[in-house]
């Protein structure tokens, strides 16, 4: 994500975490959050660069991380599961 500085990065991946928990219907705590946008732009950035789809600045961060994290979500809810 060029062209957004650290404090920017570090809202958007809370609320790419924030978009992710709500679409999956999970619960985190706010560090838990930050950590799975901060996940999910890695992946969303990876995806978006292979496909040569151009993102920038805030809400292309949002929408790229957001995708991204609720992509980690939901593989590492079908890796881990939790016992009924």
């Amino acid at each position: 994500m060029s062209g957004v500085g650290v404090f920017a990065t570090a809202v958007i991946g809370i609320f790419a975490g924030w978009i992710a928990d709500l679409v999956l219907g999970r619960r985190h705590s706010l560090f838990v959050k930050l950590l799975i946008g901060v996940i999910g732009s890695f992946i969303g950035v990876f995806i978006a660069q292979r496909l040569d789809l151009p993102f920038a600045g805030f809400w292309g961060g949002l929408l790229v991380s957001s995708v991204g994290a609720v992509l980690f979500l939901a593989v590492l809810g079908l890796v881990i599961r939790r016992p009924a």
